[in-house]
């Protein structure tokens, strides 16, 4: 959400004025700049702003705590919410930190009015680094009045990022949720725009849900079948090795009708991919995923080179990825 444009009445001519990096809100390429010089953001901040852009990091959430789940939090999850702990004592006045997948209005951030902050991960950021503009949400919400949304920025270049700022060590356990009544503590008496925004979110959102025998694995119900998404922390040729020997071995699948399908890359990660029946429920898959599990284990260990069989089924695999980000 960009900041209003500063008030020009008064201002000289040709006279711009002084903004930080940290200051330069989200605005169109061909919208006025926001500094008020009358100029299009393009030609004026647009164009140092442009060459400031941090660079893309492949990995955002690596060295976090869960990073499997960051992962699928951020691409494969209608609505969740975890808990986070800070390095640092809370501020007085924010008894917790919780981090949505979405929040009303796709607001950044928000500080409730209990004093209580949630930070939304699936926002569209205005950097190359996922963890170094949530860090920036996450410190502009500490500092909010409580009842007031956080605006989206800039991250400054040099502020700090996630792994700055969370406890490594605390555990990271997304609680997935059927609809996004999370949003508002009294969803009945909700105002008409979050009352607007949450029915819409709640007709889109698909059925989802964690499995809780492996970790960072999604079991999700569409219309014509249903399937599992797995977010793995393996290096991705070695995994497109193991995958292969269990894909030529006829031993990649998860029961009778299913199907290991592909694969997507996201956030640094791989991220396989099941088509199952649409009878087979998440509780159905959890037996079967633990043993493969298994499986893949023995097959990442394993070192001789791929038989051309497997050599096959590897590029099959390969030739059905795709990278989102």
């Amino acid at each position: 959400m960009a900041k209003k444009r500063p008030q020009t009445k008064g201002q000289s001519k040709g006279k711009k004025a002084q903004l930080t990096d940290g200051e330069i809100p989200v605005v169109g390429a061909r919208e006025p700049c926001p500094c008020g010089s009358g100029r299009r953001y393009k030609a004026c901040h647009g164009r140092a702003a442009a060459h400031a852009v941090t660079e893309l990091v492949h990995r955002p959430f690596e060295g976090l705590s869960g990073e499997g789940d960051w992962v699928a939090l951020r691409e494969l999850v209608p609505a969740a919410t975890v808990e986070l702990t800070l390095k640092d004592a809370l501020p007085e006045g924010v008894p917790s930190v919780t981090l949505a997948t979405v929040l009303p209005m796709a607001w950044p951030g928000l500080r409730r009015e209990d004093g209580s902050v949630l930070i939304g991960l699936q926002n569209d950021m205005a950097s190359g680094d996922l963890s170094r503009d949530l860090a920036d949400t996450l410190q502009q919400a500490l500092a909010a009045e409580p009842g007031n949304p956080v605006s989206g920025r800039r991250a400054p270049a040099d502020g700090p990022r996630l792994q700055d700022l969370l406890d490594p060590t605390a555990a990271f356990e997304p609680v997935v949720h059927s609809g996004f009544e999370f949003w508002v503590p009294d969803s009945e008496n909700a105002t008409p725009e979050v009352a607007a925004s949450l029915e819409r979110a709640n007709a889109a959102a698909i059925p989802t849900v964690k499995l809780g025998g492996v970790d960072a694995a999604y079991w999700c119900e569409t219309p014509e079948k249903n399937h599992l998404r797995w977010v793995m922390p393996h290096a991705e040729e070695q995994l497109l090795d193991a995958l292969a020997r269990l894909h030529a071995a006829g031993t990649s699948s998860l029961g009778e009708g299913t199907r290991l399908v592909g694969s997507f890359r996201a956030h640094g990660l791989m991220v396989p991919v099941w088509d199952l029946p649409s009878g087979v429920t998440a509780a159905d898959v959890e037996k079967p995923a633990a043993e493969f599990a298994e499986r893949l284990a023995v097959a990442l260990a394993a070192d001789s080179p791929l038989t051309p069989e497997e050599r096959r089924a590897r590029g099959g695999l390969t030739n059905r990825q795709v990278t989102l980000n």
